[in-house]
């Protein structure tokens, strides 16, 4: 007794668009990864003008404080 073959229906191809579909996390990540950078440039009590301490200096501060020693 043979099988049945299931035949697949095409569809056209359009030129004019594109069906790119995104996983969530490939929009959240660099949303967050920006939030991250933002706050450790400019923490809430000091949105201030920088009088003494460049926010370069705090930034590589904190770099060095989250990397393993």
């Amino acid at each position: 007794m043979s099988a049945r073959t299931h035949t697949r229906t095409h569809r056209p191809a359009a030129t004019d668009t594109a069906d790119v579909r995104l996983p969530w996390w490939a929009v959240v990540l660099p949303a967050l990864a920006f939030a991250a950078l933002l706050l450790l440039i400019v923490e809430p009590g000091q949105a201030q003008a920088a009088t003494g301490d460049p926010a370069i200096g705090r930034l590589l501060g904190r770099v060095l404080e989250l990397l393993p020693a």
